[in-house]
């Protein structure tokens, strides 16, 4: 196991400087505004879990939580009539977003908007169901969060600026590089918490505890309780992510994918295709690849590499347990359709293989191209650089010109066209117009 060493300086301008490192000038700004006007009506203010636990990870980040130890939604009303922004309001959860209107441009390349967060405790009425919740001091926001890595929390108001708050043993974990739950029913409570298990695990090179992963034996089959939407909520955020493949090593390895639906498989064919750079730069003689999947590309082509190798009658039963976004159910299924059929298309003349490919998204397309063998890759290549763009000069108002009726004759004759210039027997424009001339008397 990697060794962690993490040590928090004592002194507030220490701290101060540390925190004048992580983020920009006018997000601390900003920050000293939020603490000041919290301060000012009695609260206390923090930010919670994950950018703390980057910042002692040397890994900061622009967005973070902020969490009140009192009334959230007053104080984003109170920033709001004095700075402006507009809020919404999450009632149940007593929490806000602060949607920002500033015109410092460092602002305006960060977030947009600021969660502000009324400290709560939780508590589960069954494993899996959404929590209830009250309000309560940091302590107790702190011992309902998922992990100890995730339980820092850096005080913002006044006096006790840039102070640490290690309550849960947070501090130790990161230092040993472990993942660890709060307590033994956390996983039943949240079985989703298993998913993020791993993903932090692997984001960060740290191990999953000897307890936990017992505790992740014992409630795995509580997985399938959970709805489709938070189950591909997880998926989705670990496919977003660069060791994604040793993510779904460790959830094969857990027994976890098996435990969501016995059709999501993870095995050495599916391992190889994955292992391909799916986040390299689109080439540019494809132009633009649409993108129908409501997914970032990244993700929808980590969907891809991954399931693309089942049958689509297998596909279609993840569907009815994920819910897949339509446009990435049909480019799965044109994927795993094309995968197959692959290999038959080899020596085929590109006027066939274009046909083949033209109805499919080219997403789709582009997955394949990148897992194929050489060869096939060549193929796919071609039809992506230049055969898609390859059209006859002729056009439907040139054969309305010529006299024709408009009906599937158009259809016909524009088709045998493109097909002359992709076989190559055609190649001048004097040559398709006498071709277009022996096709009018044969057909019409």
């Amino acid at each position: 196991m990697p060794t962690h060493r993490y040590a928090w300086p004592k002194e507030a301008r220490a701290r101060l400087g540390r925190l004048k490192k992580a983020l920009s000038p006018g997000r601390l700004s900003l920050l000293r505004t939020i603490a000041d006007q919290a301060a000012s009506m009695g609260m206390s203010l923090y930010i919670v879990g994950g950018f703390a636990r980057d910042l002692l990870l040397n890994r900061p980040s622009q967005d973070f939580d902020l969490v009140v130890e009192g009334d959230a939604v007053a104080l984003a009303h109170a920033l709001q009539s004095k700075y402006g922004g507009r809020i919404t309001v999450h009632a149940r959860f007593r929490t806000a977003k602060w949607h920002l209107t500033s015109a410092d441009p460092e602002e305006r390349s960060s977030s947009s908007f600021l969660d502000l967060i009324t400290a709560r405790r939780e508590s589960y009425a069954q494993p899996g169901a959404l929590p209830r919740v009250q309000m309560g001091g940091i302590e107790d926001d702190l011992s309902r969060r998922d992990f100890t890595i995730n339980t820092l929390a850096l005080r913002l108001d006044r006096d006790h600026f840039g102070e640490l708050l290690d309550k849960m043993g947070g501090l130790a974990d990161l230092n040993r590089g472990w993942i660890r739950v709060l307590h033994p029913g956390s996983y039943r409570d949240d079985p989703t918490r298993i998913l993020r298990a791993v993903r932090y695990e692997q984001r960060y090179g740290f191990h999953v505890s000897t307890t936990d992963r017992e505790s992740i034996a014992s409630a795995r089959h509580l997985l399938e309780k959970l709805s489709a939407d938070r189950i591909r909520h997880e998926l989705n955020s670990i496919l977003a992510e660069q060791n994604a493949l040793k993510m779904l090593d460790r959830l094969e390895e857990f027994g976890v994918l098996k435990a969501i639906h016995p059709a999501l498989r993870w095995n050495a064919d599916m391992r190889r295709v994955f292992r391909v750079n799916r986040d390299e730069p689109l080439p540019a003689a494809w132009g633009s690849i649409p993108n129908g999947t409501r997914l970032p590309r990244g993700v929808a082509l980590g969907y891809l590499m991954w399931l693309m190798q089942l049958p689509q009658d297998q596909i279609r039963v993840l569907d009815s347990r994920l819910h897949f976004p339509a446009g990435l159910r049909e480019c799965l299924l044109e994927a795993s359709d094309l995968w197959r059929e692959l290999a038959g298309l080899q020596g085929a003349k590109p006027s066939r293989i274009s046909s083949r490919l033209d109805g499919v998204p080219l997403l789709a397309v582009y997955a394949v191209f990148l897992a194929a063998h050489p060869q096939e890759k060549k193929l796919l290549d071609s039809y992506g650089t230049t055969w898609r763009y390859i059209k006859p000069r002729t056009t439907g108002n040139d054969l309305l010109a010529r006299g024709l009726a408009a009906g599937p004759v158009y259809q016909t004759i524009l088709h045998t066209l493109r097909s002359a210039w992709l076989d190559g027997r055609v190649d001048t424009p004097e040559e398709e117009s006498a071709l277009l001339d022996r096709l009018i008397q044969q057909l019409v």
